[in-house]
């Protein structure tokens, strides 16, 4: 077992991040060893706090703060409550950043310029900053200013417009992804980019901004769709459960459920074709390469959903890995949790919780052989290190932290 601590112990984040981005970049970091403050507006906290149900329930069944909205992504930080709209909640987060590697925010805008927040103000007290911000739109252009939320940029930057079934199929229409994909993309955007900045300062000796925009984050995770666009003019359209570039490559509903074939290149169709009982298609010259099954979906998919509904769903499955063809079933939350895989990856387990004991958690796909992940803590309660942090960072008395807890504002909206 090595004895190499995680990556990026040593290293200390402050984060001024709420909702879903910020805050799953933020877990990244933590994740990877970083030392995470996250600042939060007294009484209130980040947004997703009352983002529920469901929640945490305490020992008595009462319905606690903190929802499955927050837990998701704020494991392995330090809360703090301090108000950023009073002189003293201002100073305090300033005398913080100064001894930090990394700053994370997602404000609108120039947001954080009136309480010297703003990373011009924050690199003057010190050059080695990393100074992320996270927005819908970016730093500049005309959206700039407006707020940015998921299903928005979802909308916005195309991913509604491939996402669901044909229009002309009963249930089509536009579909937002089952998750907040626009904002965990932004996070990982945002996480790869701050990792690239310690990279550099390390040359180089000096932090920078960071402008990372969910708008710019969802229209680069287009894709290939970018491309089949560029390259054919025409704009791709809503294909359910097929794939645009690729044949078969979609579900198909056998006798008793469904079942997912991902054929992926030639060599793969020739082996369903034997394992599925019909040489005869792989035998067609239509069928031959992916280009003629792709341009020949009109008569191949037909053929292959007759075909697959003449077999049960784990008879397929059976029948297909055998001859390693990527085929599988479609696991709902509860099922992928069970899967043989899953559990032998240990991606459930459970942290200590001060309201109800210990809270289940899903262990970061982040794999390293000699310096591992390290779990800390489950999401914090509100405010629960402000006292330790203050103190040991700051040298506060008891009497000052009190005071820089008393809330003036509900702070401002990202």
């Amino acid at each position: 077992m090595s004895n190499r601590e995680p990556p990026l112990s040593g290293i200390t984040v402050l984060d001024m991040t709420r909702i879903m981005a910020g805050p799953w970049c933020t877990q990244n970091l933590a994740d990877l060893g970083a030392e995470v403050l996250k600042i939060e507006r007294p009484l209130s906290g980040d947004d997703t706090r009352g983002w529920g149900p469901p929640n945490l329930m305490d020992a008595e069944g009462r319905r606690t703060q903190e929802s499955a909205y927050y837990l998701a992504a704020n494991r392995n930080k330090k809360s703090l409550a301090l108000d950023i709209a009073t002189q003293a909640g201002a100073q305090a987060v300033r005398r913080l950043a100064a001894g930090c590697d990394i700053f994370v925010e997602n404000f609108k805008v120039g947001g954080l310029r009136k309480y010297g927040l703003d990373y011009a103000s924050l690199r003057e007290l010190n050059p080695r900053l990393i100074y992320c911000s996270i927005t819908g739109f970016g730093q500049d252009g005309p959206y700039a200013e407006k707020p940015g939320y998921d299903f928005v940029i979802q909308a916005l930057g195309g991913l509604m417009s491939i996402t669901g079934e044909k229009d002309a199929l009963p249930g089509g229409g536009p579909q937002k992804a089952g998750n907040a994909a626009a904002d965990l993309m932004a996070g990982m955007y945002a996480t790869s980019a701050i990792l690239a900045a310690l990279h550099e300062r390390s040359r180089s000796g000096l932090g920078q901004h960071i402008d990372i925009s969910m708008l710019d984050c969802q229209v680069a995770a287009l894709g290939v769709q970018n491309f089949n666009y560029f390259l054919s003019g025409e704009v791709p359209r809503r294909e359910g459960n097929a794939h645009v570039n690729l044949a078969p490559y979609q579900v198909f509903e056998a006798a008793d459920g469904h079942v997912v074939l991902g054929v992926g290149n030639d060599g793969q169709f020739q082996k369903f074709c034997a394992a599925a009982g019909r040489p005869d298609l792989a035998g067609d010259e239509r069928y031959l390469t992916n280009t003629g099954r792709v341009l020949a979906k009109g008569t191949l998919i037909p053929e292959l959903e007759r075909l697959f509904r003449t077999r049960g769903r784990d008879e397929w499955v059976g029948l297909l890995d055998a001859a390693g063809v990527p085929v599988g079933v479609i696991n709902d939350i509860a099922q992928v949790h069970e899967n043989p895989q899953v559990r032998a990856r240990g991606l459930k387990f459970s942290l200590p919780h001060p309201v109800c004991g210990s809270v289940p958690q899903v262990r970061s796909p982040m794999r390293f052989s000699e310096s591992p992940v390290a779990y800390r803590n489950a999401a914090p309660l509100l405010g629960a290190d402000t006292q330790s942090v203050l103190s040991a960072r700051l040298g506060c008395s008891e009497t000052e932290i009190a005071a820089l807890q008393q809330p003036a504002s509900l702070g401002e909206p990202r």
